[in-house]
């Protein structure tokens, strides 16, 4: 399947590194569902999208794959090889952190920014 990396679903695969088009690391359901819980109804739906909201569904995915990967890796040595399934799923969880924060950078944005204009009367009417 070719990722298309103009809708939601196929940015969230590019957000996560999930780039494999013959292997991906989510099923299309799991993408899905992520892009679901942010009120994403389908993963083609680009009008009701937010960048921020991808981000914070690929946030998520990165989340549960940290976590998966505690779960399954843990710590193996084998001869000349190490894997360190907790370091791993830290760096997977400070890029979701990542994630969130620029996501609520996009929507204070979105909102009119950070800062607002204040009506300045110099005198009481």
């Amino acid at each position: 399947m070719a990722i298309d990396y103009t809708t939601p679903a196929g940015q969230l695969r590019l957000l996560i590194s999930d780039v494999d088009e013959v292997t991906p690391i989510l099923t299309t359901e799991q993408v899905t569902g992520y892009l679901a819980m942010w009120g994403i109804p389908t993963p083609d739906t680009a009008g009701v999208a937010t960048r921020a909201t991808v981000k914070r569904a690929a946030a998520d995915a990165l989340d549960t794959i940290a976590v998966s990967e505690v779960l399954v890796s843990k710590v193996i040595k084998t001869q000349d090889v190490t894997t360190d399934g907790a370091k791993v799923a830290t760096a997977l969880h400070a890029q979701a952190t990542g994630l969130r924060a620029q996501a609520d950078v996009e929507e204070a944005l979105d909102e009119g920014g950070f800062f607002d204009v204040a009506e300045f009367t110099p005198w009481p009417i």
